[in-house]
């Protein structure tokens, strides 16, 4: 009998793979898991953020560089969860963003759907590229490489 990878990861689960904590833990949950393939990730945007004392008083957007830090994150939970890494304190170091586009702002209320696939991946180095989505509108789509610094023993 072989283990079975769980489909979903909620708030504690993601909280044993990421390092991440307020106010820089940007994915609230993890679903539709298809380990080492695929993960949606869900961002609940809230106006009481930090960034939107900022970003921009009296027109609050979410901002981009946050939205691709979200699609990362989801990212590494989808490995995390696929390589049974709970607890184990993996770290994940962006290497680059190969390509980046906003479509559509992002503001609190609402709903951030992130679904990253892997493009590559499996050693240290994994590539992936990501959409991230409000009500099933496009609002940022990117490409990214990281490196798994996978613990040791």
């Amino acid at each position: 009998m072989t283990d079975a990878v769980p489909v979903e990861a909620d708030i504690q689960l993601i909280q044993r793979i990421l390092p991440h904590r307020y106010p820089f833990l940007l994915v609230d949950k993890v679903r539709d898991i298809d380990p080492m393939k695929s993960a949606v990730g869900i961002k609940n945007v809230t106006f009481n953020e930090p960034q939107f004392t900022g970003h921009f008083p009296g027109a609050p957007i979410f901002p981009g560089v946050q939205i691709v830090e979200a699609m990362a994150q989801t990212a590494a939970v989808m490995v995390g969860v696929s390589m049974n890494l709970a607890d184990k304190n993996m770290l994940v170091y962006f290497m680059g963003i190969d390509s980046c586009k906003f479509r559509r702002k992002v503001v609190p209320g609402d709903q951030l759907m992130m679904t990253v696939t892997t493009k590559r991946g499996g050693g240290k180095v994994w590539k992936f590229s990501a959409r991230a989505e409000v009500d099933g509108e496009l609002a940022a789509e990117a490409e990214f490489s990281a490196m798994m610094d996978f613990p040791k023993g």
